[in-house]
C-alpha cells in the first residue's frame, strides 16, 4: 500500500473495480444471450450479406461498362438483381417445378419419410425396391426401430432446416437487395455509431479490411464453383452424358449452396445418366472422389490462400462449425473465423502502437 493511503480508500477503489468487472461480465453475457436467441435472424442476415457480396462484382461491372447511368448505382443493382432472380427461379423450376403450387411439400416429404423410418415401414419399401428377402427386410426393420431416437432427432433437425431454407429463399434475396443498394451508407452509419474521435481511424480501417476479407471469401467460392463446373463437365463429356455442359454449369452454381447443393447436383447428374443409359455408376464414383478431394484438399487450400488461413486450420474450422451449427455452421465458419482474425489482429496492432492512434497496416 502506498504511504499515506488509507485502507478505506483502497477498499473503495477495489469495490469500484470489482463492480466494473461484474458489470462488464453481465453485459457480455446479456449480449451473448441476445445473439443466441436471435441466431436464426442473424443467420439470414449473414447469408444476405454474402449474397450481396456475390452480386456486387456484377453491379460494378455493369456500372463501369454501361453507356448510361454510370454515376448511378440503382439501375445497375436492379439489372444484376433481376438477372439473379431469373437464374434462381430457373434453378428452382428445374429441381422443383411444382414448388409454387405446393410450397410446403418439402416439409411434408421430410415428415412422411421420418414417419416411415420411425415405424420401420421404410424397410418394407426398400426391401421391395431392391429385392431383399424377408430375413433381410426384418433385419433392416429391427435396426431402424433400434435407432428410433436418433431418427426422431434427425427428423426434427431436418424439418427445422427445410423450414428455415424455405423462409430464407424468400427473405435472403430481399435483404440482399437492401445491402446492395445501401450497404456503404449502412457501414458508414455503423462506424459513426460505434466509434469515438480517438478510434475513428481504427474502426474505418477495420471495416475496410473486413470488406476485403468477405470479398476474398466470395472469390474463393467462385473459384470452387468454376472448378466443380469444369470437373463435372469434362467427366460427363468423357462418359457420354447428354447436356454435359449444362449439367456442369448447374453443378458449379449449386456449389454455392452448403452441403445440399452438391447433393442436388449429384442427384440430377446421376438421374440424367440413369435415364439416358450413360455410365452413371462410373460418374457416381468420380463424384464421390471429387467430393473427398474438394472437401479435404482443394477447398481448404483455396480458402486458406484467399483468407490467409492454413489449410489444416480451415478443415478444423469447418469441422467445428459443423459440430456446432450443422450445415449452416460449415458454411459460415470460415468467414466468421477470418473476420475474427482480422478484428483480433487490428486490435493487437492498435494496442501495440497507441501513440499513433491508428492501426498498423
Amino acid at each position: 500500500m502506498r504511504a499515506g493511503a488509507s485502507p478505506t480508500g483502497a477498499i473503495e477503489l477495489l469495490d469500484r473495480r470489482t463492480t466494473k468487472i461484474l458489470i462488464t461480465i453481465l453485459a457480455f453475457a446479456a449480449v451473448l444471450a441476445i445473439l443466441y436467441a436471435a441466431r436464426a435472424v442473424l443467420v439470414l442476415f449473414a447469408f444476405a450479406i454474402l449474397l450481396a457480396y456475390l452480386i456486387n462484382p456484377v453491379v460494378r461491372f455493369l456500372q463501369q461498362h454501361s453507356l448510361f447511368f454510370k454515376n448511378l448505382r440503382g439501375p445497375h443493382v436492379a439489372e444484376a438483381y433481376l438477372a439473379f432472380l431469373i437464374l434462381a427461379v430457373s434453378l428452382i423450376h428445374t429441381f422443383a417445378p411444382d414448388i409454387h403450387r405446393h410450397p410446403t411439400r418439402p416439409i411434408e416429404v421430410v415428415q412422411t419419410l421420418a414417419e416411415k423410418a420411425s415405424s420401420g415401414e421404410i424397410a418394407d419399401d426398400l426391401g421391395g425396391n431392391f429385392g431383399w428377402s424377408e430375413t433381410q427386410t426384418a433385419r433392416a426393420r429391427t435396426f431402424i426401430q433400434t435407432h428410433k431416437s436418433e431418427i426422431d432427432s434427425f427428423h426434427k433437425t431436418a424439418v427445422q432446416f427445410v423450414s428455415v431454407a424455405l423462409a430464407g429463399i424468400v427473405v435472403i434475396p430481399i435483404l440482399a437487395l437492401f445491402f446492395l443498394s445501401d450497404g456503404e451508407k449502412l457501414a458508414q452509419q455503423v462506424v459513426r455509431l460505434v466509434s469515438t474521435p480517438d478510434n475513428l481511424d481504427l474502426i474505418r480501417f477495420l471495416v475496410a479490411e473486413l470488406d476485403a476479407t468477405l470479398q476474398h471469401y466470395i472469390r474463393a467460392k467462385v473459384i470452387l464453383g468454376l472448378l466443380s463446373m469444369l470437373y463435372s463437365s469434362v467427366a460427363m463429356l468423357l462418359l457420354g452424358f447428354s447436356n454435359a455442359i449444362l449439367l456442369g454449369l448447374v453443378a458449379g452454381i449449386l456449389e454455392f449452396i452448403p452441403m445440399a447443393g452438391w447433393m442436388m447436383a449429384a442427384g440430377t447428374i446421376l438421374t440424367v445418366g440413369f435415364m439416358t443409359h450413360a455410365h452413371w455408376i462410373w460418374m457416381l464414383l468420380l463424384l464421390v472422389l471429387w467430393r473427398v478431394v474438394m472437401d479435404y484438399g482443394i477447398a481448404p487450400r483455396i480458402m486458406g490462400h484467399e483468407l490467409e488461413l492454413h489449410p489444416l486450420l480451415a478443415i478444423f474450422t469447418m469441422m467445428i462449425g459443423g459440430a456446432v451449427g450443422g450445415i449452416v455452421g460449415i458454411y459460415l465458419s470460415i468467414p466468421l473465423v477470418a473476420a475474427a482474425r482480422v478484428i483480433w489482429r487490428r486490435l493487437i496492432a492498435a494496442s501495440a502502437s497507441p501513440a499513433t492512434n491508428s492501426p498498423v497496416v
